[in-house]
């Protein structure tokens, strides 16, 4: 039986970013202590946490520090020092472990572990070294994309591959590190769905919602996503329960799909509190933050349910000042500042859910 861990034990967040942010409110709410590790002083999650330390989260002896000051370790984004995590799990519970993190942050290694699961996946072709492009290529064809198997992020770190006219451009991206060919789908519409999993080894799925991109960001999710069929949504929350279980998942999960006139195909998962999960806060009977806390501390997950439906828009750069400025005039806006200080293109300074009442 794994121990519960009651407030006001600490929970330390590796990332002080806008999810560290959102998780720390909710474990505040329910009674718990805060802390973070973030290089940027004044982080979004320090400015509601309890302490933060300010560090490189390559500083092993920094993540040593949170770990000891915490009872309980997690964190914001996939790009944590495993060997140091590892390490840190030696000093204080990390309920997530390590190996979610080493799948979920390797597109090669996701790829095929949730191949092997029966899980369906865009063909894909492993690209270890520069010279391996040509064999993917003949394998996957055209249109493809490739992809840095770790760090790229909102369209970062890929090139579009619809011609021989692309492959300079992607032979200079194999030169940055090892990479992934996926055979580019025709889709109708992305959806995703965020999951969880209780001790026992419960596991809870969140609404299917449908979320539209420009430039490679999340620009809005709607919940629930309009037009899925029972076969439909049966099938995709059986793919989040298969995928929670054999990751034996502690925290939440974001899983992202394709739907296609095949069925859906599952793009990406990703071991945390995700972007198009933030509508929970207000429409859901638990939001996606209340359960990743619950789920690593081992409290009883309930049931989710969508109480309202909702509409989530992101803020990115410039958005948020605009949006501030016309707050006032909508009282039916639930507003989220980050609390970023810099305001750049592209950054995700804040979002706005409306909720309205299900038919």
């Amino acid at each position: 039986m794994t121990k519960v861990i009651l407030p006001p034990a600490t929970i330390g967040i590796i990332g002080g970013g806008q999810l560290g942010r959102m998780l720390a409110i909710a474990a505040k709410q329910m009674g718990y202590r805060v802390g973070t590790l973030e290089p940027t002083p004044d982080s979004p999650c320090g400015q509601v946490a309890d302490f933060q330390i300010t560090a490189p989260y390559a500083d092993q002896d920094a993540l040593m520090e949170l770990a000891r000051r915490s009872d309980v370790l997690t964190y914001e984004f996939e790009n944590v020092d495993l060997t140091a995590l590892r390490a840190a799990a030696k000093v204080t519970a990390v309920p997530q472990g390590t190996e979610l993190l080493a799948i979920s942050r390797d597109r090669v290694r996701e790829k095929s572990f949730l191949k092997d699961l029966g899980v369906p996946v865009t063909n894909f072709a492993a690209v270890s070294a520069p010279g391996d492009l040509a064999d993917a290529v003949g394998s996957i064809g055209y249109p493809a994309i490739l992809k840095t198997t770790t760090g790229g992020y909102d369209g970062h770190g890929q090139v579009d591959l619809n011609t021989p006219a692309d492959l300079p451009a992607a032979a200079e991206l194999t030169q940055k590190g090892p990479c992934i060919l996926e055979q580019r789908q025709n889709f109708d519409r992305e959806l995703s769905i965020m999951v969880t999993r209780g001790v026992a080894g419960d596991v809870h799925v969140f609404p299917i919602v449908e979320n539209h991109h420009v430039h490679h960001i999340l620009h809005e999710t709607i919940a629930p996503a309009p037009n899925i069929t029972p076969a439909l949504a049966a099938q995709i929350k059986q793919l989040g329960v298969t995928i929670a279980t054999a990751l034996t998942l502690r925290g939440v999960l974001g899983i992202e799909m394709f739907s296609t006139a095949d069925g859906v195909l599952v793009n990406e998962i990703a071991p945390r509190p995700h972007n198009s999960g933030h509508y929970s806060i207000e429409a859901c009977n638990i939001s996606q933050f209340d359960a990743h806390i619950r789920s690593i501390c081992g409290l009883p997950i309930p049931d989710v349910r969508l109480v309202e439906n909702a509409t989530m828009r992101n803020l990115l750069g410039d958005d948020l000042p605009n949006a501030l400025k016309e707050w006032p005039q909508h009282p039916e806006w639930h507003l989220h500042n980050y609390g970023k200080a810099e305001v750049r293109p592209g950054r995700k300074m804040g979002h706005i859910t409306v909720t309205q009442p299900r038919a």
